[in-house]
């Protein structure tokens, strides 16, 4: 995760995780040779635009272990789970420079740009 969320001290994730996991907040981990290659963590939302969903908020695939199939792995485990639960969507947000995250999510697993985030600082 440290690769993804740069800005974060291990103590500040340790204690965002706790808070996180009380809005229903999870992390998966895909585990190969003894090694976390992936880590997908995810929030389970019901809003007006989306209806009932998993919200994606971190995939993130070691740098060394990229290409290889894993974040594939990662969200389809994510879909399945989603359509057990009941969920009409999955949705993620992905940030401006990320254009091999953006060709991996429209190109490989079907998803569609459906809107733009915007973030003011207070």
């Amino acid at each position: 995760m440290k690769q993804l969320r740069t800005h974060l001290l291990k103590s500040d994730y340790m204690e965002l995780l706790r808070k996180m996991s009380r809005d229903g907040y999870r992390q998966f981990a895909l585990v190969v040779d003894d090694q976390v290659v992936s880590v997908i963590g995810f929030t389970p939302g019901i809003n007006l635009y989306y209806g009932k969903h998993l919200f994606v908020n971190d995939l993130v695939t070691r740098n060394d272990c990229r290409s290889k199939g894993y974040g594939e792995q990662l969200l389809g485990f994510i879909h399945r789970l989603a359509v057990e639960l009941g969920c009409e969507r999955v949705a993620l947000s992905s940030g401006l420079i990320r254009k091999d995250a953006h060709r991996f999510y429209t190109e490989k697993m079907g998803y569609e740009q459906a809107s733009f985030t915007f973030v003011k600082m207070l």
